[in-house]
């Protein structure tokens, strides 16, 4: 991923984010979908007594009670929202709400694109809150994440947002 400035404009922060938002329903859902796997897997353990019940009858009243168990949850469900991120940032520059809004990331160095320096950017960005330096530094419309991992997000036109326009971006 190259740096294209010069082809394409840089996203202004209500772009960005509507994007966010748009990848907040996303995430939600990805969320909820491994909460849902997890879950089963640990229902089915408890009722076939894989897993210590602690004498408790009903499962609800189990994971309640176990610190445990809803820890683990919370950490399996952040990973796939942060797997979600840093794989659609590294493997084609957009997440779904960027596509939806025509943004991609670009790199402004020649270094790949990769997925520490994602994970990186993900960190940065501290939850979307880095975006709102865009309407501080509204000339060069750059985020906090955009300025620490050398990073752009541009406005594509809308021939230049189909997956077969994409390779010829970055070359």
């Amino acid at each position: 991923m190259t740096n294209t400035s010069s082809e394409f404009p840089r996203a202004n922060f209500f772009r960005r984010l509507a994007a966010i938002i748009y990848d907040i329903l996303v995430a939600v859902a990805i969320g909820m979908c491994a909460a849902l796997i997890y879950m089963v897997v640990i229902l089915i353990a408890f009722t076939n007594n894989l897993i210590n019940n602690g004498n408790f009858e009903h499962f609800m009243d189990f994971f309640q009670q176990s610190l445990v168990y809803k820890s683990i949850l919370q950490v399996w469900v952040g990973a796939w929202i942060i797997a979600f991120f840093i794989w659609f940032w590294r493997n084609g520059g957009q997440t779904i709400g960027m596509r939806a809004w025509r943004l991609r990331l670009f790199s402004t160095n020649e270094k790949q694109f990769g997925y520490g320096r994602a994970l990186l950017r993900l960190i940065c960005s501290l939850g979307g809150l880095g975006t709102l330096l865009v309407l501080i530094d509204w000339k060069s419309k750059q985020s906090l994440q955009d300025r620490i991992c050398q990073t752009e997000i541009l406005v594509l036109s809308k021939e230049a947002n189909h997956h077969a326009a994409w390779k010829e971006l970055q070359e």
